[in-house]
């Protein structure tokens, strides 16, 4: 799957906290200044060629849906910036995010009992 630009992003996630919708539907939910309702139904349909959105017709009208969950998402995206900038290596990831404090102490001590917990499990 191809990937999803920042604009795209926000649409998608309208569409997870919602189901299925209208182009219309969407365009009251963006924030001023709102795009044109063609420019909103091609980027639509351009989200849909990438594979992440669906349709169906009703009457003359499209009813559009996610075809990813947000969760199948948020997995592509986060193993992706994992390969493109920390060379595969989630150690390297959670190393800059500890460096850069993107992670709280408490994060940490919940990311430990993880490991913890899968150390255990797999014994």
């Amino acid at each position: 799957m191809e990937e999803l630009n920042h604009h795209e992003e926000q649409i998608m996630s309208i569409f997870w906290n919602q189901g299925e919708l209208l182009i219309r539907d969407i365009l009251d939910q963006l924030e001023d200044p709102k795009p044109p309702y063609t420019t909103l139904a091609s980027t639509i349909r351009n989200i849909e060629r990438k594979g992440y959105l669906s349709h169906r017709m009703y009457g003359t009208v499209n009813i559009y849906k996610p075809v990813i969950s947000r969760e199948e998402y948020s997995k592509k995206s986060i193993n992706r910036l994992v390969g493109n900038f920390f060379g595969g290596s989630v150690g390297n990831f959670l190393s800059f995010m500890v460096k850069e404090k993107k992670i709280s102490e408490k994060e940490i001590k919940e990311m430990k009992q993880l490991i913890n917990q899968m150390d255990d499990s797999s014994k």
